[in-house]
């Protein structure tokens, strides 16, 4: 049977690579705050509260008082390429592209804000991927983060006739090259202080303590990497004492501990007085670790009594960042290339 003239043009044959990160607001506005809050804590995967419960408050409370608050906090760190999160994805992307050729097609996407990993899985359908890998930038699993990706993945799915093959990338918090890639990088960056730390806090994202009770294993996952992490560091470092705290505390409800704002406090209380912060669990800067962590949290040690600090840089897209995301993918792409 002879193809119809008539017949639209079907591209296809090639593979494709989202990198999905957590999000971000377009504007450090008010106004686009509100608007990336009110998507982000709509997720019932975000917040594990009914939403007959959860509404008026997110509604009535939280979105009337909160957007300028954390739209001050965004101001402090906007860059002139926008929101530092965005901006080094995108360039953590283009690296990749890079380094992978044109056999493969890089893209990236937020999972709250945009560009919308919907948006971008439907980019990479229409420039003929067939095939595509989705690669949440989350070393340690958490249903907050990694499933709420592929949520939104099942949903664009829903949306296509005819559907790509699909591989995830799976948490790496234990991955031989993600270590050795936190060691060097933060090996270096401590190498290059004008002090010497007595202390190295690695800060993990906070989360419920309610979802480590019902199975997540987001905290064992941080412990893992901090363990690790801190093997790998020794032989440089074997007077640096190396603890674990989680940051970002929100709400009523108890989260996991010890939380970094009251370590760094209780720190310089009890007679450290240089520290350095490391944020393993992040991919790339951004609000949390540009802010809360370089920002507030100086201001919380010295306060109490420290007298040197420094917050070090994430992986972002610096070298050993990139070799480490590069062997990741081609190895969940086996087979394909």
């Amino acid at each position: 049977m002879t193809r119809p003239l008539d017949h639209p043009r079907v591209a296809f044959g090639r593979i494709g690579v989202l990198l999905v990160n957590l999000g971000t607001p377009d504007e450090s506005s008010p106004a686009a705050v509100r608007r990336y809050l009110a998507e982000f804590l709509s997720d019932p995967r975000v917040v594990e509260i009914p939403k007959l419960v959860w509404g008026p408050i997110l509604h009535g409370v939280i979105l009337r008082t909160r957007p300028r608050k954390s739209a001050h906090a965004y101001q402090q760190v906007w860059t002139d390429e926008g929101s530092p999160l965005a901006a080094i994805t995108s360039r953590q992307a283009r690296a990749l592209r890079e380094r992978m050729g044109d056999r493969v097609i890089v893209d990236w996407a937020m999972r709250y804000g945009k560009p919308a990993v919907s948006d971008r899985f439907a980019a990479l359908q229409s420039q003929g991927c067939d095939r595509i890998l989705v690669a949440p930038l989350y070393p340690q699993y958490s249903a907050a983060t990694n499933a709420s990706v592929m949520d939104a993945i099942c949903k664009a799915l829903g949306a296509m006739r005819w559907q790509p093959a699909l591989r995830t990338l799976p948490p790496y918090y234990d991955d031989r090259g993600y270590i050795d890639a936190l060691a060097r990088d933060i090996g270096s960056q401590i190498g290059g202080l004008s002090f010497n730390p007595e202390v190295l806090l690695l800060s993990f994202h906070g989360m419920p303590e309610r979802t480590l009770q019902l199975g997540d294993p987001y905290y064992c996952h941080c412990r893992k990497t901090a363990r690790l992490l801190g093997e790998a560091l020794a032989p440089q470092f074997p007077k640096l004492r190396i603890d674990t705290t989680f940051q970002s505390r929100f709400g009523r409800a108890k989260w996991l501990e010890p939380a970094t704002d009251i370590t760094i406090a209780e720190e310089a209380r009890n007679g450290t007085r240089r520290m350095v912060l490391a944020a393993p669990g992040f991919s790339a800067d951004c609000l949390e670790t540009l802010e809360e962590l370089a920002i507030r949290g100086r201001e919380t040690f010295m306060e109490a009594g420290g007298t040197d600090f420094a917050t070090l840089a994430c992986l972002n897209d610096r070298e050993p960042g990139m070799i480490m995301l590069e062997n990741l993918i081609r190895r969940e792409l086996g087979g394909w290339i």
